[in-house]
């Protein structure tokens, strides 16, 4: 008997089998619990499983005000030039510098914000630019004379470029996976309604208001507070500068339910890893191609639309009839954004973008070869349907190519290369008209630039339905 109790009777050292057979049972723990690795999970993937709620709708119409803006104050002065020549006592030259200052000032305010934005975060960099702008543009409205106006428009232009670029991606590493492309385009579409708003505006007001015209630009800055209300910083920024808790909270509050308080958030590449440079490899190529396309693109576009008043009345339009004209255009850039939005997430953000390019051509080369009115009309039409609806669809693509830590700055180089584009083609094109090179010339160099931009684009990857990174 005593030895039969020896035998099954548990040792210090040895496990009875009552307790090995329940060790095969119950899960093995660690012997030291802090050494357990919590479970993580890519911020992409919970945005993959998202889906589109009420919060999504209204962080986008906090931003979608800022594309508005946009448009605006890029035309807005273009509208009153009579207005400002005559009380500033100013010629052409002067005017166009005047209406330079504020591109000029926003080429070295992209590369200066996009780095601030990648830095302090999306949200408190669209706030600050987009509250410092308004005061510069109330400054711009009250300034006594040419050179301080001057001034004025260069600062509203650097303080304002914060918010310029950041606002697409912002709201891209807001959006589930499954609707960035459509979504991201819809809020493209500010780009006309800021359009007709100044068109409106100035059709209504005499040339001598122009600084209530430019004093209402003001009001855009609203939209900061907006944000405040309604827009949660980027969970992918927060995760990538390790900001948990925050990263969490912004993902429940869009719609990510399963993101429990043990998760720890990731993204595949953190702030200071080399292989995120903009100027390296893989993403050098892609800052080589997208700056070339932002430059040729919106030389395309905005070298027409600045002379577009001009190029009209040499058709025998009024300044009245030109005014009207441009709205009817603006008007048309609706369906272009639309049918991109529905296009891209079928066909993919490539070829959207190339077809687009391809219509656009094709309406500027009636618009440019246009022998009646109705041909003009048609072609100038054209030309603002899928011209638009491309701007869309680059706009949410050039962003998508890069990493959360480098996003801002990526894309402030982009927009610095439309800037460029926006300063010089007005100067060229003038310089064409100045030689009587004629209407049909300007416009066909416009198309010779939008078929640039098609080729350019085909050497980008297709970035439809991945996940930001």
């Amino acid at each position: 008997m005593a030895r039969w109790c020896a035998r099954n009777t548990p040792s210090r050292g040895r496990p009875s089998v009552v307790s090995r057979h329940r060790a095969r049972r119950e899960p093995r723990m660690d012997r030291d619990a802090s050494h357990t690795e919590p479970a993580t999970r890519e911020v992409g993937e919970v945005f993959r499983d998202m889906r589109l709620t009420r919060r999504h709708v209204l962080a986008g119409l906090g931003l979608f005000v800022a594309a508005a803006v946009d448009s605006w104050e890029l035309q807005a002065m273009v509208y009153v030039a009579d207005g400002i020549q005559h009380d500033l006592g100013i010629d052409q030259a002067g005017l166009g510098t005047l209406i330079s200052a504020l591109f000029l000032g926003t080429i070295p305010g992209v590369l200066l914000w996009g780095p601030i934005a990648d830095r302090i975060g999306r949200r408190p960099t669209f706030v600050i630019s987009m509250l410092a702008y308004g005061v510069l543009a109330v400054c711009c409205a009250l300034a006594p004379d040419y050179w301080t106006l001057l001034v004025f428009r260069f600062l509203a232009g650097l303080l304002y470029a914060g918010a310029h670029s950041i606002t697409y991606p912002y709201f891209e590493e807001l959006m589930p996976v499954r609707v960035r492309g459509r979504a991201t385009v819809y809020l493209a579409s500010g780009w006309p309604v800021g359009l007709l708003v100044a068109t409106g505006l100035a059709a209504l007001l005499s040339s001598s208001d122009w600084r209530l015209f430019m004093g209402v630009s003001a009001g855009g800055a609203l939209c900061a507070f907006l944000v405040l209300a309604w827009v949660p910083e980027s969970p992918y920024w927060l995760a990538m500068r390790g900001k948990q808790q925050r990263a969490r909270d912004s993902l429940r509050w869009l719609g990510g339910a399963h993101v429990p308080d043990g998760i720890v958030l990731t993204t595949p590449t953190r702030t200071g890893d080399p292989s995120a440079s903009p100027l390296r490899g893989r993403l050098g190529r892609y800052t080589l191609l997208q700056v070339a396309i932002n430059f040729v693109f919106a030389w395309a576009y905005w070298g027409l639309q600045t002379w577009l008043p001009t190029l009209l009345a040499e058709r025998g339009l009024s300044l009245s009839s030109s005014l009207t004209f441009i709205a009817l255009s603006a008007l048309l850039m609706f369906p272009g954004y639309l049918t991109a939005s529905a296009l891209t997430a079928r066909y993919r953000r490539k070829k959207v973008f190339v077809g687009y390019i391809a219509g656009a051509g094709v309406g500027g080369a009636l618009f440019a070869s246009a022998a009646s009115m109705p041909q003009l009309y048609a072609g100038n039409f054209l030309l603002a349907f899928f011209s638009l609806g491309a701007w869309g669809v680059w706009n949410t693509w050039f962003g998508e190519l890069y990493p959360t830590a480098v996003r801002g700055t990526a894309y402030g180089w982009g927009i610095a290369g439309q800037r460029v584009a926006n300063t010089a083609a007005p100067t060229a094109i003038g310089f064409l008209l100045a030689q009587a090179a004629g209407f049909t010339a300007v416009v066909a160099s416009v198309v010779g630039f939008l078929v640039l931009t098609a080729a350019f684009a085909l050497a980008l990857p297709e970035t439809e339905g991945k996940e930001l990174s």
